[in-house]
């Protein structure tokens, strides 16, 4: 996933660098160039950030480091949106748990993301759709997280 990122950065010429940041930020963009914590280690967290970042790319304007501002939290929040659409789709959760994934870790191994960004795509979900979305043949429940394949009882299909 983050090859795809890095490629998709690159079609639109934003250059993505590492960067030695504050310890409290993992990403910043500016400019056309998004710069990730180089304490970042592993690939998936990298994903994660690059992904917030591009939505950044893709939905903010200015500078919104001030998250005092409620118009800037407002643009973070669309920037959070972008990503984890692009990162965990609900077709993504499906093809997850279609795999064989049964739990959080598992799911987010799967997808090549972090856990806690995708308890975080749960919740944006669950701001999006309720408690629940019905998606093809499958039920994704948002809190607590789980997917459940629809039984079809009018056809007679019984588990």
């Amino acid at each position: 996933m983050y090859e795809r990122l890095l490629q998709e950065a690159e079609r639109e010429n934003i250059k993505v660098v590492s960067w030695p940041l504050h310890v409290n930020t993992k990403g910043l963009y500016c400019d056309g160039v998004i710069a990730i914590n180089k304490s970042i280690s592993t690939t998936a967290e990298r994903a994660c950030i690059l992904a917030e970042e591009l939505g950044h790319h893709y939905t903010t304007a200015g500078n919104i480091i001030n998250q005092k501002i409620i118009s800037n939290r407002k643009q973070e929040v669309k920037a959070k949106r972008w990503a984890v659409k692009r990162l965990v789709s609900l077709n993504n959760i499906i093809k997850a748990y279609e795999a064989g994934c049964r739990n959080l870790y598992e799911a987010a191994e799967h997808m090549g993301v972090t856990e806690e960004f995708l308890r975080l795509a749960f919740v944006a979900y669950s701001h999006i759709y309720g408690k629940y979305k019905k998606c093809e043949n499958y039920i994704i429940y948002f809190d607590p997280p789980g997917v459940y394949k629809n039984m079809d009882y009018d056809k007679g299909v019984l588990p």
